[in-house]
């Protein structure tokens, strides 16, 4: 098969357990590294797939690649072809689809509790997970559920976490984390974690039982790369 097309936006935001993942499927994937200015492809004649990553700008910022990027998952929409975002890359896809990126009520940082919606889709998708999860979070803007899109998850601060549109998933948390991401994401972001809050954790917070903590994400992330990775499996 073409391989997956994967966007970094920044160089300590990679697909991180994602890659774990395609590998044990034997799924090749390009990784287009934005961060170091690699060209973004013009149409999807050599990709199956299109996966968006985070970042900490915004997808209303004017910069150049957004629109090329919007573009892409716009076509990739038309043809049914498979769409993937982590937080920033779930935005991008928002806005792509006619949604829109907005501040949420406050900044989400660190392992919060994540709920499934009740509703087909999610059962679809969600399987045999449980009502509520411990996901990993970084982000102080939301999307909106784009028309002909369900919502398949929640959390307390923020209410669209998640939401599906054929084989096309956006995430706003971050289920692609390992040990060493979470490490260097604090390690990067002090000014971030100076105040701490119910919804910001401090990186002792966020470092504390965190190989545990990343083994469960990993369970969550499996079900759901899992069932993005259907398609490739027939």
């Amino acid at each position: 098969m073409k391989p997956l097309y994967i966007f970094r936006h920044l160089e300590h935001e990679g697909p991180g357990y994602l890659t774990e993942v395609l590998d044990k499927y034997t799924i090749p994937y390009q990784l287009i590294r934005i961060d170091q200015g690699d060209a973004i492809p013009d149409n999807l004649d050599s990709t199956s797939g299109l996966v968006f990553m985070g970042g900490n700008m915004s997808v209303n910022d004017a910069l150049p690649w957004i629109d090329e990027e919007l573009a892409l998952i716009r076509r990739a929409a038309e043809i049914d072809m498979p769409v993937l975002g982590h937080c920033l890359g779930g935005q991008l896809i928002c806005k792509a689809l006619g949604g829109k990126i907005t501040a949420n009520p406050v900044k989400e940082i660190g392992w919060h509790a994540a709920q499934r919606v009740d509703n087909a889709v999610a059962r679809e998708w969600l399987g045999d997970l449980p009502q509520e999860m411990e996901m990993f979070h970084w982000h102080g803007e939301t999307f909106t559920i784009p028309d002909g899109a369900t919502r398949i998850l929640q959390s307390r601060y923020c209410t669209n976490q998640a939401f599906v549109i054929g084989n096309i998933l956006a995430l706003q948390c971050h289920v692609e984390m390992t040990p060493e991401m979470v490490r260097e994401w604090a390690r990067c972001s002090p000014d971030e974690l100076a105040a701490p809050s119910e919804s910001v954790q401090s990186a002792a917070q966020m470092t504390k039982n965190l190989e545990a903590r990343v083994s469960d994400l990993h369970e969550v992330a499996d079900t759901f790369y899992g069932r993005w990775l259907q398609v490739f499996q027939k």
